[in-house]
């Protein structure tokens, strides 16, 4: 396996491309996890989600009686966790979360923390879910339960009409944000594979930024770039037509909300969130985010896959 599915949101740089309505990509720089995320023609958010009686009285007394549902979060992470122009936190999760929410008769209240401290923090109680494409690993699993929602890999983009393939692209040019696991790990085990089979090398170019590697596609600076699939997704969307796939997804795996272990709010989680699946606001939220592929048809308790 290319990927290291577990440590792949541990990777905490990483900003969307964002098209002005120019069409030119908004060069953002390096933002660190505690950075503000400015991000121009963000989709709209959905309209909230109603509340469903029978799935908002199997939440916990002790949150039902407070009417909040207190959500960590680690920003910036689009086009699923960010702060828009005006601060306000925006993007795919949170969207999502405001649905399930609403399902759930509660009103969300989105507190910022290092990505390295909500599971302690749901384990501490200070937290009651965590919201931060957390993917769902065995490991994990020990400290928390974890409701998926999401699956999410490693996905290429490239020119329209180009024709690379991911598993044959030795000589070409791949950008990607410096740090992330594709660059660590995915690119060099692919170049040293072509190395190895008396191929050239992949010439891996590293960007401060996302955008940045995505505006090196755009500019023919580079032949493809490679980042986790729901950057890789909405960079797309946003370069409307610019960009498309190369390949499909890759070293997939769920991303999931954090709960304390044994919780019974992970049973009200996922009759929320298959609510929204059967009346399709789940598809509505992840279709205006660019996030179709990775849709799930049905959600699990501790669904890790390694």
């Amino acid at each position: 396996m290319l990927g290291g599915i577990q440590s792949r949101r541990t990777k905490i740089w990483r900003v969307a491309a964002v098209f002005a309505a120019s069409g030119a990509l908004a060069l953002s720089g390096c933002s660190s996890s505690s950075d503000q995320s400015s991000e121009e023609g963000s989709p709209t958010a959905s309209a909230p989600a109603e509340k469903v009686d029978a799935i908002a009285n199997t939440v916990p007394e002790a949150i039902k009686s407070t009417g909040t549902l207190v959500i960590g979060v680690n920003i910036p992470y689009a086009p699923n966790e960010f702060k828009d122009e005006s601060g306000k936190i925006v993007g795919f999760d949170v969207d999502l979360m405001n649905a399930i929410a609403g399902t759930l008769g509660l009103t969300p209240e989105y507190r910022e923390a290092d990505f390295a401290k909500i599971i302690p923090s749901i384990q501490g109680g200070t937290f009651n879910v965590g919201m931060s494409s957390f993917t769902d690993s065995k490991e994990r699993e020990q400290q928390v339960d974890f409701v998926t929602y999401f699956s999410a890999g490693t996905l290429w983009a490239q020119p329209a009409g180009g024709q690379i393939d991911p598993e044959n692209a030795c000589g070409k040019k791949v950008a990607v944000q410096a740090t992330t696991v594709q660059d660590t790990d995915e690119l060099p085990a692919r170049s040293k594979k072509c190395v190895d089979e008396g191929q050239p090398a992949i010439e891996i170019i590293p960007f401060d930024s996302q955008d940045a590697a995505t505006n090196a596609v755009v500019l023919g600076q580079a032949d493809a770039m490679s980042a986790d699939s729901p950057v890789t997704l909405y960079a797309i969307k946003q370069t409307n037509g610019k960009l498309e796939q190369a390949g499909e997804t890759f070293d997939s795996a769920p991303y999931g909300w954090p709960v304390q272990k044994g919780s019974p709010l992970a049973q009200s989680l996922l009759q929320a969130l298959e609510h929204l699946i059967e009346t399709g606001k789940y598809k509505e939220i992840a279709a205006n985010w660019g996030l179709e592929e990775g849709m799930i048809d049905k959600p699990v308790i501790n669904g890790a896959v390694s």
